[in-house]
């Protein structure tokens, strides 16, 4: 398979925080924590890999809306792009489509965000854009080889993108082998504890 981890995690995203705006109204943590939750147990339901019982050792942490973060965007002219490992033997070619800078518990933080060679070739998903991290919880309560965060370009308003990290996910390679995850590069790895999204899957499966 050559994009085994997108295909059903678009779908995750695109629902997962789905709110209705009104004018003049405010949503409070309790509406926020209650949508995501129930978000988190749509992609639990629809998981493509993990299925059965197995669909029990999920575990997220608890949502927090401390890390949703605004974050300011400049964009990255990369026309020759870099080899991202996988974890596996194969690698993939892509381009840095931009640099990200922002605040998060009085630390001021950068993200680089991608654009892969290949996908941008599929006409489904040449608007689609990753955010591959590691922080201090990965290999601890998160997932070792890091967490993915999906968007695409439209995403980008007035050079400032919004960030959601209890909408960080795990890679298909947390669960099962055989698949080609992108490994965060260093530049990506933030030197906090990220305390939002999916933990480590808690069956060992490899």
């Amino acid at each position: 398979m050559t994009f085994p981890i997108f295909t059903s995690m678009k779908s995750f995203l695109i629902t997962i925080f789905a709110i209705s705006i009104l004018a003049g109204t405010n949503y409070g943590q309790a509406s926020y924590s209650a949508q995501l939750k129930k978000s988190q147990a749509t992609y639990v339901s629809n998981h493509e890999v993990v299925t059965g019982k197995d669909k029990n050792y999920f575990r997220f942490f608890e949502v927090d809306s401390l890390y949703r973060v605004n974050a300011s965007f400049e964009r990255i002219n990369d026309s020759i792009g870099f080899t991202m490992k996988t974890s596996s033997a194969v690698t993939r070619h892509y381009y840095k489509y931009g640099k990200l800078s922002f605040m998060l518990r009085d630390s001021l933080l950068h993200l680089t965000i991608y654009q892969s060679k290949d996908l941008m070739t599929k006409e489904k998903y040449k608007d689609y854009l990753l955010i591959p991290f590691t922080d201090v919880t990965t290999g601890d309560a998160s997932y070792g080889s890091g967490r993915y965060l999906d968007f695409i370009i439209g995403d980008i308003h007035n050079n400032s993108l919004a960030i959601d990290f209890n909408k960080a996910y795990n890679p298909y390679c947390a669960y099962a082998t055989g698949f080609n995850c992108p490994l965060p590069p260093k530049e990506n790895n933030l030197g906090v504890s990220i305390l939002a999204g999916e933990k480590a899957f808690a069956k060992m499966y490899h």
